[in-house]
């Protein structure tokens, strides 16, 4: 089998497990059960931006950060989706891919946590509201 379909095929595998998992998870199962209605055209938009992000394929077209402002996320979600994420990555990539893709999500995840959380409240927790 070729690199790259080796590449791809391992990507797909760690997007399932994540998938698996996090559907399992009493913080992420809920909120990705609510959001994820077709689940095989949404887990090829995901592989397709997982290979963009580990092997610069530039097969993924869209705004990643638009469509996680949707969820219902709460900051603490960040932890459980880091969490699993790495977990599947190290389960189903190389070594280095999975490290990348670990320094992928925490980035991302620290990103998405400014964007959607830019206050605090009362008591200094991150806030969707001033």
């Amino acid at each position: 089998m070729p690199a790259q379909v080796e590449q791809i095929a391992a990507i797909d595998w760690m997007v399932r497990t994540f998938y698996e998992r996090s559907f399992a998870d009493p913080v992420l199962g809920p909120i990705f059960r609510e959001a994820i209605h077709d689940f095989e055209p949404h887990v090829a938009r995901v592989v397709d931006f997982w290979c963009d992000m580990i092997h610069s394929t530039k097969r993924y077209k869209g705004n990643v950060y638009a469509a996680h402002m949707k969820l219902k996320f709460e900051p603490e979600a960040f932890d459980r989706w880091i969490a699993i994420l790495e977990s599947a990555a190290n389960d189903s990539l190389a070594p280095d891919d999975a490290a990348k893709a670990a320094r992928i999500a925490n980035h991302m995840a620290g990103s998405f946590k400014v964007g959607m959380f830019p206050f605090t409240d009362k008591d200094g927790k991150p806030s969707r509201n001033p």
